[in-house]
């Protein structure tokens, strides 16, 4: 009975060794790429609808910040446009005299016309009434292309007045605040009715659906990993258990650096190892920060 104690005994301790010992080539911490959100306009946060943890969708209306500025600045452009382009001459009605005598004349030219032909008239009566008749053609060619060339002047004075509205579109437009990455919100650094500057930071946020796992692996390993490569991520549970994870090398550092601090590689011995970059899907379990261990299943 004594003997048969003691090798259950023994069968435990084996087996919660076993239990604790995961076979792992290399350790490291898990990253995101965090982006931070600032303001691109200035003014008093009228609205920020967002709290830190919160998932946000990307080109999701979060806030804005106020407008009445630039409302009443783009107002009194447009009113200056109206104003300038007011004084633009009205062609067809400043050359309506000229049209009318040159209606006259150019009967006038007709009945000369029909009296020569019937010797009632003189060549000169004829050549008196085509001349006036070209005269009056030139005056309203004249008159009108000195009206088109003021009228195109009034409007070219418009054109800086419309890119200054152009611009206030622009900043109008950026005073909305629209979540352009979807992720999950790390950092909330304001609040309505704070003061925004253009560049000031208004939340960071990242994605947590894939997060990266930063691990450092030494110059003997070198040679056996790949960009691409399938590996296994093994991350330590509350009970001590492991829970693996399935990663996807997608970069592998060019240069060698020292060990960090917090970082203990399977060897020990090497002074200098390789930082590789290993994309995990997230089930909601991975935190950034998180440590994990490495284990090079499908080497090449």
């Amino acid at each position: 009975m004594k003997k048969s104690s003691f090798t259950v005994v023994i069968v435990l301790f084996l087996a919660a060794c076993g239990h604790k010992e995961q076979a792992y080539d290399a350790s490291g911490t898990f990253e995101a790429v965090e982006t931070i959100v600032s303001a691109e306009t200035t003014g008093l946060i009228k609205q920020l609808d967002l709290e830190e943890g919160q998932v946000l969708k990307a080109g999701e209306t979060i806030g804005y910040i106020d407008t009445v500025q630039l409302h009443l600045k783009k107002k009194q452009l447009e009113a200056q446009i109206t104003a300038v382009l007011g004084k633009k001459p009205d062609v067809p009605a400043q050359v309506a005299a000229y049209r009318e005598q040159l209606k006259q004349a150019q009967k006038e030219q007709r009945r000369t016309t029909n009296l020569l032909k019937a010797d009632a008239a003189t060549p000169k009566q004829l050549d008196d009434a085509n001349a006036q008749v070209a005269i009056l053609k030139k005056q309203i060619a004249a008159q009108e292309s000195a009206l088109d060339i003021t009228a195109a002047g009034l409007t070219k004075e418009t054109l800086p007045l419309s890119a200054q509205i152009e611009q206030l579109n622009d900043q109008l437009l950026k005073s909305r605040i629209i979540n352009e990455t979807a992720g999950t919100v790390l950092v909330k650094y304001a609040e309505p009715n704070e003061m925004a500057v253009a560049g000031k930071p208004l939340y960071k946020i990242t994605d947590l659906s894939t997060i990266v796992l930063r691990a450092y692996i030494t110059g003997s390993q070198l040679s056996g990993v790949k960009t691409g490569q399938k590996v296994k991520v093994l991350v330590e549970e509350a009970d001590g258990k492991y829970k693996t994870y399935d990663g996807t090398i997608t970069w592998i550092s060019g240069k060698a650096e020292f060990t960090p601090k917090t970082i203990q590689t399977k060897d020990e011995r090497a002074n200098l190892v390789y930082a590789v970059k290993i994309s995990v899907k997230n089930d909601g379990f991975l935190k950034i920060g998180m440590y994990a261990d490495l284990a090079l299943t499908n080497k090449p």
